[in-house]
Formats: structure tokens, C-alpha cells, sequence
């Protein structure tokens, strides 16, 4: 690994470090005798008669551990639902594992089971909910008449066509029972409590794994424009472009809106999101000398645009010193999309990188470029995302390959691998998008 690697990858570790359940829930969540103060809000544990916790996302096994650390025995019990692999040691909280991103029979069978404990709250109950990203897949009641397989193809469907997550969203909530608003429904007349680490830009609570515990903005209607958008009415399955037909038409129960009173027994609080990840890693690339810029932790769009985008900025640098001075630090954080077209392998990250590598050509000065999910995981694959760097062009020469028909048939991940350009962290037990860090020197 060249020194500009190892110093990229330990500015984007440290700055995973900084969003994981641990430090995130001690730094934000204090236990002073019987109250519980998170922020700003105070709750007095002794008016409660038991206290649930749940949760769902990749991240919510640890996030329960660490509030088993603060709360102990005050915890009557609890479940929550994580990605397969993404499992964390609780004693008092159960820890059901599900596929992400696309639901399976082990998520609807994990949410009937949650569901269950959360009806056993009451009026002096209070339940905390921890959330984090992922929680669409892996949190699921379907309508009834609308099955597993149905629900499966339809999130394929927005998966492969470039839909943004708000978008996805939309279209989630409507085929759910617990989305939008509705799981808040089913805990209700409980307190809420949701500790929220946000893997959406702009962090807006409806959206973070389809907003369970949050008022829900969107409507049939809206859902059925993200389908006609992308041009899927004719591929849904019939069962869900029925259901979301009779919604329009009023003939099926909307999410919960703003105006419900039942908010009044919810608090939504996010603790962690992508912006404080990106600040972590400019500290970082400060104490090992560059200049950070942060450019934005709102990226989003094709994952080969903003790969071209992002080779320019990093040119100007080299070039002009604008808009910062080398040695130099670009900082970028959100989540792009890829439109599947091809049939290879790989995730937004790689894709990403290979788009800025192929943007940045042979002969580039020296660089070194870095796109990961904090999640660990990129797409269907093991790598948490990719490397570019002019080191990679050798490797390619050396191997007598062309990048470009890997990234015309969205086949990143062999390529990246074949070249040594795969960053892989394994699962990290925190998810807050994605980070991009670019090096100058």
C-alpha cells in the first residue's frame, strides 16, 4: 500500500470510528439516578413500569448493547433486527438477524415478533427505539394479499433503476404496516423514544429507514409517481399495482400524518449522521498535515457523474491550488446511485472509484482517492469500496486490461480486485452513508 493509501485510509477509519453505536450513544445518552437525559430531553425512569428497547438497522445490535452498558436491569427486554452479519453480544435484548437489502422471510418473521412485544407496552411503558440504516429491508409487514416474492421483485425493480432513497422510501411505506408512521401506531399509548443515526442526507426523520416513528409527508399518490417516473408499472407485480391503485383511490389506510395526536408521546432524536463522520476525518487529515476541504456531505446522483465531477476538483487542485491549497484533502459525503445495466459485480463506491480512475487517466499527478461505505459493506459484495490511484494504471498495464468495458457492464469488483484497488473493513456496526477522501499532496 503506498503511503498516500495508508494515510486516506486511516482519515476514512477514524472517521467510522467517531459514528459507531458506542461512542455515539456515551457522548449523547446519561443515566443520573433515575433520569434519563438524552440532549436536551429528560424522562424520569421511576414513572415508567417497564422499559422495552428495539430496534432494526445495521447498527442496532450495537447501539443496544452500548444502552445495555448505561441501563442494565432497568431494561425489561427487547429485540431488535440487524443485517446478517451484523450481530452484536446483549444479554437482556434479543438479536434477530434478516436480509438487507432485500427483504426475506427471516425480516417478516423478526417484525411479527417485535411487533408482539411492542403491543405488550403500555400507557406506562416506555420504549426505546434505536434506529439506523438498513431498517427499510429489515423491518417489514406487508399488506395483506401482498407477499414476500411480490415485495422482493418490487424492490429490485427501484433498486436497479437509479431511484433515490427518499423515492424508495415513498414507495416502501405504502406497501408496509410499520412504515411511515405506523410502527409509532403500534407502540402507542407508550412513550417513544427513537435514537436515530441517519444514513439519508439532510438527516429529515420520515425518511431515515422509511420514518416508523416519524409523521409521514408522502401519499399514494406520490408513491405511484416514483413507479411512473422510472417507468415500472407494466414490471410490477400485479398485486402491489393493485394495492397501490386502491390506496389512490382511498380504499386503503394512508400513513400516519403530522396531525395525529399520538406524536405527542414520541421523540425522534438523531445522534449520528454523515456530516459528523466527515468532520471527524478532517481533524484527522489536519494532524497528518493537509488542508481539508469538505466539500458537501449531500452528494448524491449517478455514481459516474460524480466520479467525473469529482476528477475535476481534484485537477484544479493539482493544477491551480483552488479551492484549496495543496497538500490537500477533499472531503465528500452522501450516496450516489448506480442505474444497473450491466450484469457484472460490485456497489456504488466501486463503481465510483473506477468512473474517477478512467476520469483521471494515465498520466495523472500524484493522487490518491478513496470511496467507502461506512456500513462496511458495498453493494452485494465484501469490499466496502474502492481505490483510485495512478499506482492502479500500472497494475492494469502490468495485466493488460481496459477498465472501461468493466464499467460499461457494471462489473467494478473483479476489476478493482484484480488490481488491488479493494477497500474492505468488514462490517463496521455503524452506517451513515458513504465518505470519499481525497488525497493532494
Amino acid at each position: 500500500m503506498t503511503p498516500l493509501r495508508e494515510q486516506a485510509e486511516r482519515i476514512v477509519l477514524q472517521a467510522i470510528e467517531a459514528v459507531k453505536p458506542w461512542p455515539l450513544i456515551h457522548s449523547r445518552v446519561h443515566v443520573q439516578g433515575n433520569v434519563l437525559q438524552i440532549d436536551r430531553h429528560r424522562w424520569d425512569l421511576s414513572a415508567f413500569d417497564n422499559l422495552w428497547v428495539i430496534g432494526f438497522g445495521k447498527a442496532s445490535a450495537y447501539m443496544a448493547q452500548a444502552l445495555e452498558d448505561l441501563l442494565g436491569e432497568r431494561i425489561t427486554g427487547g429485540m431488535v433486527i440487524v443485517k446478517y452479519g451484523h450481530a452484536a453480544g446483549c444479554r437482556r435484548v434479543r438479536i434477530r438477524e434478516a436480509g438487507h437489502p432485500v427483504l426475506d422471510e427471516q425480516g417478516l418473521a423478526a417484525t411479527q415478533e417485535l411487533l408482539q412485544l411492542v403491543r405488550q407496552a403500555g400507557e406506562q411503558d416506555l420504549v426505546l427505539c434505536l434506529i439506523s440504516g438498513g431498517g427499510s429491508a429489515l423491518l417489514e409487514s406487508p399488506p395483506a394479499g401482498i407477499h414476500l416474492d411480490d415485495l422482493q421483485q418490487t424492490f429490485r425493480l427501484l433498486l436497479e433503476s437509479g431511484a433515490t432513497i427518499e423515492e424508495m422510501n415513498a414507495v416502501r411505506k405504502h406497501l408496509s404496516r410499520v412504515k411511515g408512521g405506523q410502527l409509532a401506531r403500534e407502540i402507542y399509548p407508550a412513550t417513544c423514544v427513537s435514537l436515530i443515526i441517519s444514513d439519508v442526507i439532510g438527516d429529515p426523520l420520515d425518511a431515515i429507514a422509511s420514518g416508523p416513528t416519524a409523521p409521514d409527508r408522502t401519499t399514494f399518490q406520490d408513491a405511484w409517481r416514483v413507479i411512473n417516473k422510472y417507468g415500472l408499472v407494466d414490471r410490477l407485480p400485479a398485486s402491489v399495482r393493485t394495492y397501490l391503485q386502491r390506496g389512490i383511490s382511498g380504499n386503503e389506510p394512508e400513513t400516519v400524518s403530522e396531525t395525529d395526536p399520538l406524536w405527542q408521546r414520541v421523540t425522534n432524536i438523531v445522534i449520528g449522521n454523515n456530516r459528523l463522520a466527515l468532520q471527524r476525518a478532517a481533524e484527522v487529515a489536519r494532524q497528518l498535515g493537509y488542508q481539508p476541504f469538505l466539500l458537501t456531505s449531500r452528494v448524491q446522483g449517478e455514481a459516474r457523474e460524480v466520479a467525473r465531477v469529482l476528477a475535476a476538483i481534484i485537477q484544479e487542485i493539482q493544477t491551480t491550488d483552488q479551492p484549496v491549497r495543496r497538500p490537500a484533502c477533499l472531503l465528500v459525503g452522501g450516496e450516489t446511485t448506480v442505474q444497473v445495466t450491466g450484469s457484472g459485480k460490485g456497489g456504488r463506491n466501486q463503481e465510483l472509484a473506477l468512473a474517477l480512475l478512467l476520469a483521471m487517466g494515465k498520466q495523472a499527478l500524484p493522487y490518491a482517492f478513496v470511496s467507502c461505505g461506512t456500513d462496511g459493506t458495498d453493494g452485494p459484495t465484501d469490499a466496502a469500496g474502492g481505490w483510485a490511484d495512478p499506482s492502479c494504471w500500472t497494475a492494469i498495464e502490468d495485466r493488460g486490461l481496459d477498465p472501461l468495458p468493466f464499467l460499461i457492464n457494471n462489473d467494478a469488483y473483479p476489476f478493482l480486485e484484480t488490481i488491488g484497488g479493494l477497500l474492505k473493513t468488514g462490517p463496521t456496526g455503524t452506517n451513515v452513508m458513504d465518505i470519499m477522501v481525497g488525497l493532494i499532496p
